[in-house]
């Protein structure tokens, strides 16, 4: 065993070693370098359980899924400026008290929703993960047949995503909830895909010299407007015709670049093409899944003239075929660009206001919007008797500008599990609740309309 996979911990079992150091990886750096503080970089996860939880076992089960999975037991080690790497130090035990009860209220969920956007865990302090505990909030989205104020119980991640990415976070979740209840929350198989006719060597569409469309702005709110904006839904499954040769995640992303065009066209913006982000993650579920960001990010390509929902069907299928050949295309998680930028030639501060530099400089060329789609959530999330299983989880990613806007999808007890984050310097609450209906008329209309 490595000290990296086990490091060393205070004990009487020998002189103490120091902590062991990992360098940051590509997208560590990368975003360690563009963070803002007006715009924390987080991620959130949000579980409703049917049931209660105990504080005292709660709080012992994550502490053990952490050491279970020690890579999250990190913080960014101290150094000085003409270092020529930002590293993690990885601790023995968490630095601070990772799980919190948030006083039962009203509000009581959406203030945890709100800092969750609002307040990054600091990267100073293993791990960088903040666990609140609301009671009482078990209620969905609007529509959903739960009703809010229950019984039940919602587990609020918010996890800094210079350090960690919403898969690696709900393995560490699923093992604290298998250590919890006692119940296996190995994940499920994934479903099994059928295979399409094989792609052309290169994604067919739009120049990617082209700058992509962005998103049209609406009606935003009143200065100061930092940070971002959430709405999360319950959506149906849309339907696929058993044998279909594009996944749920084509509909998804047919859907958001349907959602997004006309947007568009009702705020008056010229047609251009776009362009949508889409992270890809090859990492096994189980126990052994590296912890960290492990997602490689890909670019799907939509001319103006192609979003035309009379042709969905056409649209599916082209869309199939385009994720199909960029999933099988080897590429550095940033790509090559970013692979260059944080090799260690140079001290990592000259690296830092180099790439902030290219990233204002391209920012033309930023993609349109990320979908982020988890798919069916792997693991039960199983809390044994008392708590139950989860019943739904959102989750959602940063949405900073030039994109402004990010879509992101999970599926629990067949329900889709929808959340909208945007910019409150590009878009207001009603603008999300308008997105929200034109995602759901298209991505039904991706059932309807299929071939």
């Amino acid at each position: 065993m490595t000290a990296v996979e086990h490091p060393a911990r205070n004990g009487t079992g020998g002189p103490v070693r120091p902590p062991a150091r990992v360098p940051f990886p590509v997208v560590d750096e990368v975003t360690r370098h563009c963070l803002q503080e007006e715009v924390p970089e987080t991620v959130h996860i949000e579980v409703h359980l049917p049931g209660r939880l105990d504080p005292v076992r709660l709080g012992a089960a994550f502490t053990e899924a952490l050491h279970r999975h020690p890579r999250s037991l990190m913080r960014e080690a101290p150094g000085p400026w003409y270092r020529r790497r930002y590293e993690w130090e990885l601790r023995a035990d968490p630095d601070v008290d990772l799980v919190t009860y948030v006083p039962y209220g009203p509000d009581a969920l959406r203030d945890a929703r709100t800092r969750a956007l609002a307040e990054a865990p600091p990267l100073s302090a293993a791990p960088p993960l903040r666990v609140e505990v609301v009671e009482g909030a078990a209620g969905r989205a609007p529509g959903s047949p739960y009703a809010a104020g229950g019984d039940g119980t919602v587990l609020l991640l918010t996890l800094n995503h210079t350090a960690l990415d919403c898969p690696a976070c709900l393995r560490v979740l699923a093992t604290a909830a298998e250590l919890y209840g006692g119940r296996d929350n190995s994940p499920a198989t994934p479903p099994a895909r059928t295979a399409g006719p094989a792609g052309p060597p290169e994604v067919d569409g739009p120049s990617v010299w082209a700058p992509p469309a962005r998103v049209a702005h609406g009606t935003p709110e009143p200065a100061p407007a930092a940070g971002n904006g959430l709405l999360v839904a319950e959506l149906a499954v849309p339907r696929r015709p058993e044998g279909s040769p594009y996944t749920v995640n084509d509909q998804l992303m047919v859907a958001t670049a349907l959602m997004i065009a006309h947007w568009n066209r009702e705020h008056g913006a010229r047609p251009a093409p776009l362009r949508i982000s889409m992270p890809v993650d090859d990492r096994p579920r189980n126990a052994d899944m590296p912890i960290g960001n492990g997602t490689r990010l890909l670019e799907v390509p939509f001319a103006p003239d192609e979003l035309d929902p009379a042709r969905v069907g056409e649209l599916l299928l082209r869309t199939a075929g385009r994720t199909r050949v960029l999933k099988s295309l080897a590429r550095p998680p940033l790509g090559h660009t970013a692979a260059l930028l944080t090799a260690p030639v140079v001290p990592v501060a000259w690296r830092g206001a180099l790439t902030r530099g290219l990233r204002r400089a391209a920012a033309p060329w930023t993609s349109t919007t990320l979908l982020s789609n988890i798919g069916r959530v792997p693991y039960p999330l199983d809390f044994g008797e008392d708590a139950g299983r989860a019943r739904a989880v959102w989750f959602s990613a940063p949405a900073r500008m030039p994109r402004g806007l990010t879509v992101t999808a999970a599926s629990t007890a067949d329900r889709l599990h929808l959340a909208l984050r945007w910019s409150r310097a590009l878009l207001g609450p009603g603008d999300g609740a308008r997105l929200r209906d034109l995602f759901e008329r298209f991505l039904h209309l991706t059932g309807e309309g299929s071939p």
